[in-house]
């Protein structure tokens, strides 16, 4: 997959307004930081938040396709379910040349899903929270015609900055940094060591 950050977001907020808050603070923050772009924040509800409802070429596609929730089957454990978001607060970003674009925000998702080919039943969600799960790769900021180690290192750790925002804001749940810098603040030599082709 190559070199990424993976990130979970979850809030109790009581509302829309609530979430709305927070995910423009995630905002603002971002604006402060050396990002290329910063986009504005999108809501959607319904089957807007879909990203099969929307044609290729649009704007938000690419967001849309990382809210999905996996949920089990509590019948089979192994077998998971996509939950489509009944409503979406998010942002995009772009940290530089060579880097996916980063999307964060928050989605509140149903409480039960529809299952199953033949006979149909309802199984819970669990998704009782204002979720977000997603990941930036940032790999490529690292070739030598997107700036070498300098823009991956400035690319990386923007979005490590803008995390550490999300949880002085409570509502960071989980990194997985691949490059090993989230958990010990070093940017290892094996992330500065790939080949800058």
């Amino acid at each position: 997959m190559g070199m990424a950050i993976h990130y979970q977001l979850r809030s109790t907020a009581r509302g829309p307004k609530q979430a709305r808050d927070l995910v423009a603070q995630l905002r603002e923050r971002a604006l402060d930081l050396p990002f290329e772009r910063v986009n504005e924040i999108i809501e959607l509800t319904g089957s807007a938040c879909d990203f099969q409802q929307h044609e290729d070429q649009y704007a938000h596609r690419w967001l849309l396709m990382q809210v999905p929730q996996h949920v089990p089957d509590p019948r089979e454990p192994a077998r998971c379910y996509a939950v489509i978001p009944e409503h979406v607060i998010a942002f995009s970003c772009s940290p530089g040349p060579g880097c996916e674009p980063a999307n964060l925000g928050l989605c509140r998702y149903p409480a039960t899903i529809e299952v199953g080919p033949w006979m149909q039943r309802t199984i819970r969600t669990n998704l009782g929270q204002w979720h977000w799960a997603s990941f930036c790769k940032t790999e490529y900021a690292n070739r030598r015609e997107h700036g070498g180690a300098h823009n991956f290192r400035r690319c990386h750790l923007a979005i490590v900055d803008l995390l550490q925002h999300a949880q002085s804001l409570g509502i960071l749940r989980e990194v997985y940094d691949e490059s090993g810098y989230w958990e010990n603040r070093q940017i290892v030599a094996q992330a500065l060591g790939m080949a800058c082709v």
